[in-house]
């Protein structure tokens, strides 16, 4: 059996920790469970060592966001594989077997996910990974199950495995070495996104990623940063811009400008949905990512040739889904 450690990054999470720490003590008796805390404020520290002396501890000083915190945690950490899991995850018996399996036996790839399913309702595939994170032509990530706030009801219709784009952040198994390699996650992303960017930058340098539907989690999501917040808006639009700076080819870098036209269009909507707020947050990101473009394009000039051509997503999946079909596509998946 390869050396893998589960790791919980978590903060301010007791709540969570409460619910679900238990249960993925029970679900994974063979593996090694670290608690890695980003600088918690609340209690959380004091009910691990009350109640779970016996688990691990790593106490970070600070609140460094998902990126810095796993980076600063994962270095303390030797193993073959990491599984990188959320506070606000129930695992099912038998959920990490699948992963660690197929990775030991491919070794082309870097990085798996579990079927995501909503903790809040289990007939439905979570936001955050569901079947399979995808990227579409302009750089909108979406998932098997879930496109924007659309969601399906898990029906059994991604019941196979498939290599993806990406896999989520909310549950995932990567492969120690590669994460090294590659400098971690951008810490200067500090959350959303950053799982993407990851994964991006090893698809440059050849590496697979696959969803594994015989696992299976739930998520309760949103449990460190809402939808409702406008920093989370903020981070997702600043972040998928700075991502496609440090990734597109030379040739495709013309779409970044058009990227950023489609996102204040999206800041409008926004505005008449969730409130100005969330119009700003957007307005802030695109400020943000041109007063940062040199700190930015260095990142992308310290890469180094990819070893094999990447083939991009030619569908505009975001266009199509917000001004054509976004009610066909509901209908279609009732």
């Amino acid at each position: 059996m390869p050396n893998t450690a589960i790791v919980i990054l978590n903060y301010n999470g007791i709540n969570f920790l409460e619910k679900y720490l238990g249960i993925l003590i029970k679900t994974s008796s063979n593996y090694e469970i670290i608690v890695a805390d980003n600088g918690s404020t609340d209690a959380s520290l004091d009910w691990l060592e009350k109640n779970h002396a016996e688990i691990r501890t790593i106490a970070l000083s600070e609140n460094n966001g998902y990126a810095g915190g796993y980076n600063l945690a994962l270095k303390e950490i030797a193993a073959d594989y990491y599984a990188l899991i959320n506070s606000d995850v129930k695992t099912a018996p038998n959920w990490l077997d699948p992963l660690v399996r197929f990775l030991e036996e491919h070794p082309d790839y870097s990085a798996v996910q579990p079927k995501i399913l909503d903790q809040n309702d289990p007939s439905k595939f979570e936001h955050a990974g569901a079947a399979g994170g995808q990227l579409d032509a302009w750089g909108y990530p979406f998932c098997r199950g879930r496109i924007f706030n659309t969601i399906e009801n898990d029906r059994g219709q991604y019941d196979d495995d498939i290599d993806v784009f990406w896999t989520s952040g909310a549950c995932m198994v990567i492969r120690a070495k590669d994460f090294s390699d590659i400098g971690g996650f951008d810490a200067d992303f500090f959350a959303h996104m950053e799982e993407i960017d990851l994964c991006w930058r090893l698809a440059l340098k050849g590496k697979k990623f696959r969803y594994i539907s015989k696992s299976t989690v739930h998520h309760v999501g949103g449990g460190t940063l809402s939808a409702s917040n406008p920093q989370k808006t903020y981070l997702n639009f600043r972040n998928g811009l700075v991502m496609l700076l440090k990734n597109l080819p030379k040739k495709h870098l013309i779409k970044i400008p058009l990227r950023m036209i489609f996102d204040l269009a999206a800041a409008f909507l926004f505005w008449k949905k969730k409130g100005f707020d969330h119009f700003k947050a957007v307005c802030k990101a695109e400020l943000n990512f041109i007063l940062n473009l040199k700190k930015n394009w260095k990142k992308r000039s310290q890469q180094s040739q990819p070893k094999k051509n990447l083939q991009y997503p030619t569908q505009s999946v975001a266009l199509q889904y917000f001004l054509f079909n976004e009610k066909t596509y509901k209908e279609l998946i009732q």
